[in-house]
């Protein structure tokens, strides 16, 4: 049986988290704040923006495992380009952060045309998770435009966890904006108080005190951060480790034994073990197993953090074996 009083630090330290993601955390904590003062959002990131073949590892892939890229693939004799690219735009700003677009210029950058195999221009596709998907091609009316790209958005959030952070519209085309300091909030002692509730086996005190930070401020990422290592210490703190992993060797069809299995993977460090686990049990499975088998996935994949390239790499298989 596992003790009742584990350690996350064989798989994320909490301080050095906190340490590391400092500044994402304040510009967390300023968009929650503009949202319930009703001030305009804090822009961090242009809505709209040129890409090259060179840029596109880091500007379209590395970015969609955090919101989803559309591209727009155009070029400066195309016609119907000229209609589409400012009504994409125009949605771009209008979305406010939900999704961010991309424009290839094709005479510019043949390689990604052809590697996308696009047939005719304008053409648009989506990257989530650095996963490709052909949304339309041509000049589509506005409406059905709006239809693929609530689809897309809904998608991305509800498979793959992924979303956009608000952003102001105004942002459009600029670089990205230096993000306005942190406001002061009442956090730090809450947070003190449910990372020595964690760090002491309490976890049904520690799953409360984040609940706390999280039900003011959801955005928070400690809490976030902290309130899925403790969810997680709660689900396997009864579980006998070597029944757990004889049952999912001999019952890979078993979804919910292949879950556990995975739970005391992440614990024991074994990261990628435990997402490669779920991915299968994903692309093995279908209906409401699959369903199960993904929503754990995301739920480990808080636990690591978005920003862990393990997390990223994860997302994109699970893109691949869902699309």
């Amino acid at each position: 049986m596992q003790p009742r009083n584990m350690s996350m630090s064989g798989v994320v330290d909490l301080a050095a988290v906190k340490a590391a993601g400092e500044a994402k955390q304040k510009a967390e904590q300023a968009r929650a704040e503009a949202a319930r003062t009703g001030q305009a959002p804090v822009s961090g990131a242009r809505l709209v923006f040129d890409v090259d073949e060179a840029g596109f590892q880091q500007d379209v892939l590395q970015r969609s495992t955090e919101v989803p890229v559309v591209i727009d693939f155009w070029a400066e004799w195309c016609e119907p380009c000229k209609q589409l690219g400012p009504l994409l735009e125009r949605l771009a700003a209008e979305y406010a952060g939900k999704f961010v677009l991309a424009k290839i210029d094709v005479d510019a950058n043949q390689m990604l045309f052809q590697q996308f195999g696009v047939q005719g221009i304008p053409a648009v596709f989506a990257v989530v998770a650095g996963q490709p998907i052909p949304l339309f091609q041509g000049a589509a009316p506005e409406a059905q435009i709006r239809q693929v790209l609530d689809q897309l958005v809904q998608a991305a959030e509800q498979q793959f966890g992924i979303v956009g952070a608000p952003v102001d519209p105004q942002a459009v085309g600029e670089e990205p904006a230096a993000e306005a300091p942190a406001p002061v909030g009442p956090y730090d002692a809450l947070l003190e108080a449910a990372n020595q509730a964690l760090d002491s086996g309490d976890l049904g005190g520690a799953i409360q005190a984040y609940k706390n930070v999280l039900s003011d401020d959801p955005a928070n990422p400690e809490a976030i951060l902290g309130l899925a290592q403790a969810e997680l210490l709660q689900r396997v703190q009864d579980l006998d480790p070597q029944a757990v992993r004889k049952e999912a060797a001999e019952n890979p069809a078993d979804v919910q034994a292949q879950i556990r299995a995975a739970d005391l993977d992440l614990v024991g460090g074994h990261v990628e073990d435990a997402f490669g686990r779920l991915v299968d049990a994903v692309k093995r499975t279908a209906g409401d197993d699959r369903e199960a088998a993904r929503l754990r996935l995301l739920e480990l994949f808080e636990v690591i953090g978005a920003d862990d390239p393990r997390v990223t790499a994860a997302r994109t298989a699970l893109a691949r074996v869902l699309f």
